[in-house]
């Protein structure tokens, strides 16, 4: 058993990845400012790997601490630019269930994350998956305040080279700062969605 370090999780590691995408895949020039996806992630011991248990509010109950810490993560990564778009994801080491990830995705750690970002109406989309170092994930990401906005229907991928072990999980939050550069799908325009309901 690992010793916690944050409430009763116990975190190995932080990652932070960021890119900023200026023209699109053509080389067509941004239309508008770049486009900034960060990835913030926490690889936590699992408590639960090698076993079944039926009761996983042990993790569940104090994971509004996580998302509280991801949303000050993700305030200081933005560097005062606005978020625009949210997902979430989890990557399980084989000893664990997929369940154990998802633990850690309900809303309870989710809405200190919306809040964190200024507020989100929509829910946020997510996936997860197993797998140990070096697996990837694409990390859906939406319009936090409007589901239906075409534009902001992206995905961003993230590899960990170092985890998570077997008995591990990697938590994911991603976000961007706009929608797809040149986005011409019509539909709900990001600029139409001031005081509409979230899944509109």
């Amino acid at each position: 058993m690992r010793t916690p370090n944050f409430g009763p999780f116990h975190i190995r590691k932080w990652y932070l990845q960021i890119e900023d995408t200026l023209a699109g895949e053509t080389g067509a020039p941004a239309d508008g400012d770049p486009l900034r996806k960060i990835v913030i992630a926490a690889c936590l011991h699992n408590p639960f790997a090698g076993r079944y248990v039926q009761d996983l509010s042990p993790w569940i109950e104090p994971s509004p601490d996580l998302g509280r810490e991801f949303g000050r993560r993700i305030r200081e990564a933005a560097r005062g630019s606005s978020i625009q778009s949210y997902g979430k994801a989890c990557l399980v080491g084989i000893d664990g269930e997929y369940e154990h990830g998802n633990a850690l995705l309900t809303n309870p750690a989710a809405n200190p994350v919306r809040e964190g970002v200024g507020g989100g109406k929509s829910w946020v989309p997510s996936t997860g998956k197993r797998g140990g170092p070096g697996s990837t994930i694409d990390i859906p990401l939406a319009h936090k305040d409007a589901l239906y906005v075409r534009s902001h229907y992206d995905t961003v991928s993230a590899t960990f080279g170092d985890g998570p072990n077997r008995d591990e999980v990697i938590l994911i939050w991603a976000f961007a700062t706009r929608g797809r550069l040149n986005a011409r799908l019509g539909g709900l325009l990001a600029s139409d969605v001031q005081g509409l309901d979230g899944l509109v």
